[in-house]
């Protein structure tokens, strides 16, 4: 029995560690503490679980947290990708590429056929995960792929830059093995993480994110579109007014965003 408890302290602990913020205003979920008199010596004891007690609990974890039930968020798009017709070109991403679509920013690329599919607070696994719904099935001619800064923030556990480029470059072979052009745009600038201030040296983490995935797409014949290089300041963090908290581009960082996205979009229809 000591054992069962133990994994569902363990599973407790994992979710809690892999919770992202609603938003990057939002402050992390704090840490779980130990209980008092805990020593490092002195495991801290532990319930008396039988089995249908651990069974209860687990079915009250999945009920109540969304992440054991739709982790990579498939149920987001499914309806829309049900309905969705001749879409050339579909956008995968975190919150840079969900909030395009908000009128405030002027729309997402007004009558084209351009279809947004990007998740706040995503990390690369969980697009990967759900890059075959939300990307292969609506059979675009192209995709665009920005991902990878929330990787870098930690929002679902942390992860190496290894890591990190084995999701993008998985994306973008699964793409290309089913006739689809790949953009692979860089990681936007961001010198700290208003949610996660103790991630340390973002902003040097990022340039080497985007220098591997420049020579990834050189090498397989994909398109890299450079956001980095036009919005980013001389700390390599974002240009101040192109976003209101250093992460998130605002109307003038996605009014620099769209010229350069059409131009690569160009270049790999032509490819």
């Amino acid at each position: 029995m000591r054992v069962i408890a133990l994994s569902l302290m363990v599973l407790g602990a994992a979710l809690s560690a892999q919770t992202p913020p609603a938003s990057p205003a939002s402050a992390p979920a704090p840490a779980p503490q130990a209980p008092q008199g805990a020593g490092r010596g002195a495991p801290a004891p532990l319930p008396d679980l039988t089995c249908p007690d651990l069974a209860a609990a687990l079915r009250a974890a999945s009920a109540n947290d969304v992440r054991l039930r739709d982790w990579p968020a498939m149920a987001r798009y499914r309806d829309a990708n049900r309905s969705a017709k001749d879409a050339r070109v579909v956008f995968m991403g975190d919150s840079i590429t969900d909030n395009w679509q908000q009128p405030r920013f002027g729309g997402f690329f007004p009558g084209k056929a351009y279809v947004d599919r990007g998740i706040s607070g995503q990390t690369t696994p969980q697009m990967l995960l759900r890059f075959r719904n939300d990307v292969i099935n609506l059979k675009p001619r192209a995709v665009v792929i920005l991902a990878g800064t929330n990787d870098i923030a930690g929002n679902t556990g942390p992860s190496t830059l290894e890591m990190i480029e084995g999701n993008l470059a998985s994306m973008a072979e699964v793409a290309k093995a089913n006739g689809i052009r790949v953009v692979m745009a860089s990681v936007l600038p961001a010198y700290v993480y208003p949610w996660r201030p103790s991630v340390e040296h973002p902003a040097q983490t990022i340039v080497a994110l985007n220098a591997w995935m420049k020579d990834y797409a050189s090498r397989n014949g994909f398109v890299y579109l450079d956001y980095h290089s036009a919005m980013a300041d001389e700390r390599m963090g974002m240009k101040k007014d192109l976003s209101d908290d250093g992460v998130h581009p605002n109307q003038a960082g996605y009014a620099v965003m769209a010229p350069l996205t059409e131009a690569a979009i160009r270049e790999a229809l032509k490819l």
